[in-house]
């Protein structure tokens, strides 16, 4: 009984540790034709807006079946604006995507996350609407506030 126990415990740790070495797909680089090297997603946005216009899509976040587009936007909406004021990175990306998918509507429009504890304090806020479409992110940021009133713990 002894062995039988030990020999489940090393497979199930066997397992457990060649499942964190296989690489996902979520990465938010891409591979440069040309090069063969990795950009950041910011490098690739970039790129990518240089040479289109404020409305082209970037990326889509999705809430079940909705889909919420980030398009390049200007210095006051979109990818420009969200790089410009609040900062690109995986993490920002992560955080809109999660804030969309399983986020509170946070009654500006958008979709907010909060930290699980009382009083409900928000982390993290999406506001979607621009002026190139009602879907659209307009802007994202942490917060540290205070929910609403009325939110019972």
């Amino acid at each position: 009984m002894l062995l039988t126990t030990s020999v489940k415990v090393g497979l199930s740790t066997a397992v457990v540790a060649s499942a964190l070495l296989i690489p996902t797909g979520a990465s938010a680089s891409a591979a440069s034709p040309a090069s063969g090297k990795t950009l950041s997603a910011a490098t690739s946005f970039d790129a990518k807006c240089r040479s289109h216009s404020r409305t082209y899509i970037l990326k889509r976040y999705y809430r079940g079946p909705r889909a919420f587009t980030l398009r390049c936007g200007t210095r006051t909406w979109g990818w420009k604006h969200i790089k410009a004021r609040h900062g690109w990175n995986n993490t920002m990306d992560r955080k809109i995507g999660t804030a969309i998918w399983s986020g509170d509507p946070n009654g500006r429009g958008g979709y907010s996350t909060y930290a699980n504890q009382c009083p409900r304090r928000e982390k993290f806020r999406t506001i979607i609407g621009t002026p190139a479409g009602s879907n659209d992110l307009l802007t994202a940021y942490p917060v540290n506030a205070l929910a609403a009133a009325g939110a019972a713990c």
